[in-house]
């Protein structure tokens, strides 16, 4: 099974939160093939330093999020995708069929067009706005049931 991670699941895997038990249960449950974009490590890294900023992590364990990320990569535990022309044409398609009634953000628009690009079956999310889009484009969300 191919997953796509977006950053908020991701967020949840390297940063201690109410959702990184059910992060970490999913992705041990299921043994996927885990994808991510240039996009998602972006927006992990400023995830990370927002939570410093708002004092929530500090700057050392900002560090060790994004470190081990980086080690995850260079381990192959991501398969990492780059932003293709594809994914931005999918993204308008997208925009213009859902966006005017799931109210879905440009980059909750981009992670879900990249994952229908890369042949995800799966979208791991714990954003509620872009689940609603994940199902709204025809794929699956997990974890069930979970709330950002």
């Amino acid at each position: 099974m191919k997953a796509y991670c977006d950053t908020s699941f991701l967020v949840s895997l390297y940063a201690p939160d109410r959702n990184s038990e059910a992060a970490a249960a999913e992705i041990g449950r299921r043994s996927p093939t885990l994808l991510i974009t240039p996009l998602c490590e972006l927006e992990l890294v400023n995830a990370l330093q927002l939570r410093v900023f708002r004092r929530e992590l500090t700057a050392r364990e900002a560090h060790a999020g994004q470190a081990a990320l980086q080690n995850d990569i260079s381990d192959g535990v991501y398969s990492v995708q780059p932003l293709s022309a594809k994914v931005f044409e999918m993204a308008k398609r997208l925009a213009l069929k859902h966006s005017a009634t799931a109210g879905s953000r440009s980059l909750d628009v981009l992670h879900v067009a990249a994952a229908v690009v890369l042949d995800a079956e799966t979208v791991f999310s714990f954003d509620q706005s872009q689940r609603r889009l994940v199902t709204a484009a025809g794929l699956h969300v997990a974890p069930a049931g979970k709330r950002g």
